[in-house]
């Protein structure tokens, strides 16, 4: 059971990390720092786009509108650290 727990944490961990990469990605495009016409940078922003933004809508419906400041993927971040904090407090030493 132990090692499904971990296996549970390091895919939340690659999913942080990719979460951040979306975010830095967004802000190097929308401040024209990377070539948008660029074929590789177009599947990095696809690929970045499709795993992250089916988790970020539901969360987006909900938040108020901030004047073009988006903060759902703080907000994931908030909720994805604390699944992990949970898992490890409170369902690790119950199962062990």
């Amino acid at each position: 059971m132990l090692a499904l727990l971990k296996t549970i944490d390091l895919a939340f961990d690659i999913y942080t990390w990719i979460l951040i990469a979306s975010a830095i990605f967004s802000w190097l495009y929308a401040f024209n720092v990377i070539n948008s016409s660029n074929r590789f940078v177009g599947q990095i922003g696809s690929f970045l786009y499709n795993v992250t933004e089916p988790v970020l809508r539901p969360i987006r419906r909900f938040m108020p509108d901030l004047g073009g400041v988006d903060i759902s993927p703080i907000v994931l971040l908030l909720i994805i650290f604390f699944i992990r904090q949970l898992m490890w407090t409170a369902i690790a030493p119950a199962l062990l």
